[in-house]
């Protein structure tokens, strides 16, 4: 699978391009990635303008690459490549069209949505690489958690194995889905803590009907968007580098 264009941009949703996920730090002197996190829920438009707008003010070089976690309230997405038979249950909650690749996803409370704005020129200019390596930091914080997550070829999303369910059976524990413009990188990835599950049931989600989808709350670790928060930028800063808190300013 290669990424597509669209007006100069890029678009990519899966975990299926076969690289290795190896580190993707910025060059030597670079400044460490602002890391926003906000409290209760936030509006998808609203998150998605702050994106935009950040987006162009990191590739015009006034402003640090930033990692942004939050929480939306009960949503589907559709990708650029959305199919309408995989939106179940239309009236069920609010379909925001978003400019990420892909299909349908949910956002929704108990799942960390982590937005990641990153400038791939001060980097590596390589798709690939960099879905690699958003792979490598969701295996890499879920291995925090004696979670065993891997990529698939055929398919997108991070997985887990479910013995228990039956013979092959596994399920998406958390999904991928950026945007590039001007080697800048927005959208990002989500990683399902303790979201209701039965809210995936509106849409296919990502287009993937013959698996399911589970949690850190459903494979039995009840733990707190806190604790994985950490984890989470742990395991960032292995992966892309350094990090420094930023306060909010929406």
């Amino acid at each position: 699978m290669r990424p597509s264009s669209l007006d100069g941009e890029v678009l990519v949703n899966a975990t299926r391009l076969a690289v290795s996920p190896d580190a993707f730090l910025p060059r030597p002197g670079s400044p460490p990635v602002a890391w926003r996190v906000s409290e209760g829920l936030v509006d998808y438009g609203e998150a998605v303008a702050w994106m935009e707008a950040r987006a162009a003010e990191i590739a015009a070089g006034r402003a640090p690459e930033c990692v942004w976690l939050l929480e939306h309230p009960p949503l589907y997405t559709a990708g650029t490549s959305a199919r309408a038979e995989d939106l179940v249950a239309p009236g069920r909650f609010p379909v925001h069209p978003s400019g990420r690749g892909g299909q349908y996803t949910y956002h929704g409370p108990g799942q960390r949505v982590a937005y990641v704005l990153l400038d791939l020129s001060r980097r590596r200019a390589d798709l690939r690489a960099y879905v690699a390596s958003l792979e490598a930091w969701l295996i890499a914080t879920l291995d925090a958690f004696n979670v065993r997550a891997e990529r698939r070829e055929d398919r997108v999303g991070v997985w887990v194995r479910r013995p228990e369910k039956g013979g092959g059976a596994e399920d998406k524990i958390a999904a991928i889905g950026i945007r590039v413009r001007r080697w800048v990188s927005f959208h990002g990835i989500s990683l399902n803590v303790d979201p209701d599950l039965a809210h995936f049931a509106g849409i296919v989600p990502c287009g993937v009907r013959d698996h399911g989808v589970t949690s850190l709350v459903d494979l039995g670790l009840p733990v707190s968007l806190a604790e994985v928060d950490m984890q989470l930028r742990a395991a960032f800063e292995e992966v892309f580098g350094g990090t420094v808190p930023e306060v909010e300013d929406r």
